[in-house]
């Protein structure tokens, strides 16, 4: 049986749509037992036994640019105060999608995503 160890890895996180996007990639790994992004460091922890490289490769299919710091056991914190935080913007332009669409005179149609 493996021990449970903390990851973090370095991925920009931009809106909320992109931290939605890397928590809906990485909870369909197995053994996580707890995961956090901090989008003012960058960062993303994941407490659990999973594979970091299989993290990775999960954040890596957002689109992002996925990087590991550190590996290693967990460290037991006392709880700190939440501050307040800013929120992130709802969209960013690297998660949005545009569509461009063109009729010609000919009838043909050509569309761009």
């Amino acid at each position: 049986m493996k021990k449970s160890c903390e990851t973090w890895i370095k991925v920009t996180v931009n809106c909320e749509i992109c931290k939605q996007n890397i928590f809906k990639a990485i909870s369909k790994l197995t053994g996580i037992d707890q995961a956090q992004v901090n989008a003012e460091k960058g960062t993303l922890a994941v407490i659990g036994d999973v594979d970091p490289t299989l993290i990775v490769k999960q954040v890596r299919k957002t689109g992002k640019v996925a990087v590991i710091e550190s590996v290693g056991p967990p460290k037991k914190k006392p709880p700190e105060p939440k501050k307040p935080t800013d929120p992130l913007p709802l969209c960013c332009h690297s998660c949005r999608v545009v569509v461009f669409s063109f009729d010609s005179y000919d009838g043909g149609r050509c569309n761009i995503l």
